[in-house]
């Protein structure tokens, strides 16, 4: 897993991990992205993220692995407050991006954007996250609460709660209504 935090002003400080996303329940909402998707769009996502303390996640970065700085200058402007603000004083908004092919395989996510709630801390290192980090064997319970489709993360919510996830976005919902 590749972190891409918020701890900073400086571009340098794009790429240290910022405080882990906080749930009462422990279920992160993680929206799978794709470079390829419209600045404008992933930045209205960034905002309802924010909110709920969720996790934009990416299959890999723009240029390939060995290519640091597009992704780098992707993530400012998906998560920069101001569109025009360049530079390192910009403020950013406070959103976990990740680059992990391996949850997008995990979870079977062909396509973006799509919405699932993941147990525990999907920032963290897998070697850092406990034995069922990537146990297949826990995924059968999740199977079926993908949602698909460039709509609201609050209709997200509500089709994944009618899936029968409503424990799993309790948390999410009422953070996302409560700003």
């Amino acid at each position: 897993t590749f972190a891409i935090g918020t701890a900073g002003a400086a571009n340098a400080a794009l790429f240290a991990v910022a405080t882990a996303p906080k749930t009462a329940d422990n279920w992160v909402p993680v929206l799978f992205v794709s470079s390829s998707m419209p600045i404008s769009t992933l930045r209205a996502y960034a905002l309802q993220l924010e909110k709920m303390h969720g996790v934009m996640a990416f299959r890999g970065m723009p240029g390939g692995l060995t290519h640091v700085a597009p992704m780098a200058m992707l993530s400012a402007e998906i998560l920069r407050l101001e569109p025009g603000c360049e530079g390192p004083a910009c403020a950013m908004r406070g959103v976990q991006l990740i680059v992990d092919p391996i949850v997008f395989r995990q979870h079977g996510i062909a396509q973006v954007p799509a919405l699932v709630m993941i147990p525990g801390d999907p920032t963290q290192p897998y070697c850092e996250r406990g034995e069922d980090a990537s146990d297949p064997a826990a995924l059968p319970k999740l199977a079926g609460r993908i949602v698909y489709g460039d709509a609201a993360l609050s209709g997200m919510l509500e089709e994944y709660a009618r899936l029968g996830g409503k424990e799993e976005v309790r948390d999410a919902q009422s953070r996302l209504e409560s700003r």
